[in-house]
């Protein structure tokens, strides 16, 4: 199992937001070996959130050979035309390291910032999806368009990666989400605080068979768990209050559940819970510190990850 980095671009408590936290963060998981950097979108949110691709452009210079990868970005709010010209940048910038995750979001408040009804989200994500395709892996063009033009030649310049940007698609693993990520997908995006190990699991089971129907190989058809929230801390009390005052809250959910599905404990809970993805076929989990991100990412790299049994 691979460990990914959610950058802070939202705060928990006074720490602000800068591009000194950015670069501490980023800097600490590559020293510690982790895979990729991620950053996800949202327009509105009851705390102040920092954009997430202006987040990753900022810290391009210090990833290393990490990946960027957005986690999700909402191509159907950004639109696929602006989303693919910013990715491709990004990529070209970093010398073809950029994944897009997308997804359509799960909240209204998005949608009402920009004008756009929630009930269209589907439809719209649909069809920005193979727009998106089209620009980043130069595919063909969706046949018919409802809600968003195309432009008249190719990304000029064109992504680095070979082959274009990989597109992954979110879902928290229903039948239609898991239809969608094999139709259109070319890895799938799960999300840490909507599932479990044994929800993973047989959401890959399900989306194997999806692959299998479409042609496609589950074997080469990569995913990850993006948002699992992360307070790694040997005081009991200290991780009780992380979980009931600060993480809560902020998801209004009940803490309880939370804490049997999130890195927010000890470390042999971690490990524990992070074995039980590598089993389930988990290629790569993003965590998402809680705040003090070196810290955080120093103790995941050296008191979980190597208890961690596939």
């Amino acid at each position: 199992m691979e460990l990914g980095l959610h950058l802070p671009l939202m705060e928990f408590g006074e720490e602000g937001q800068s591009l000194a936290r950015l670069s501490g963060a980023v800097d600490a998981a590559r020293e510690s070996g982790f895979a990729a950097v991620s950053a996800n979108d949202h327009f509105r949110f009851q705390t102040p959130w920092l954009d997430g691709v202006t987040a990753l452009a900022a810290v391009i210079d210090r990833v290393g050979l990490m990946e960027l990868a957005t986690t999700v970005a909402n191509v159907a709010l950004r639109g696929p035309v602006p989303l693919a010209k910013t990715l491709a940048g990004l990529d070209v910038l970093s010398d073809g390291r950029v994944i897009a995750g997308v997804g359509p979001g799960s909240s209204e408040r998005d949608y009402d910032a920009v004008g756009v009804l929630f009930e269209e989200r589907w439809e719209r994500f649909d069809e920005a999806v193979a727009i998106l395709r089209s620009l980043l892996r130069d595919e063909p063009p969706p046949e018919t368009r409802r809600h968003y033009a195309l432009p008249g030649s190719p990304l000029a310049p064109a992504p680095s990666r070979p082959g274009g940007v990989p597109v992954r698609i979110a879902s928290w693993g229903s039948a239609a989400g898991l239809r969608r990520v094999a139709r259109l997908g070319d890895g799938w995006l799960a999300s840490a605080y909507n599932t479990t190990p044994d929800g993973f699991r047989a959401a890959k089971e399900s989306l194997s068979e999806q692959l299998d129907a479409r042609g496609k190989d589950p074997d080469r058809f990569p995913n990850a768990l993006a948002t699992m929230w992360t307070w790694i801390s040997e005081d009991a009390r200290d991780a009780d209050r992380m979980l009931r005052e600060v993480l809560a809250p902020m998801l209004r959910r009940d803490p309880d559940p939370l804490s049997d599905q999130l890195c927010v404990g000890p470390a042999a809970h971690c490990a524990e819970l992070l074995s039980r993805y590598a089993e389930a076929g988990c290629d790569r989990v993003y965590l998402w510190p809680l705040g003090d991100e070196p810290r955080q990412v120093e103790l995941a790299a050296t008191t979980v990850l190597p208890a961690v049994e596939a």
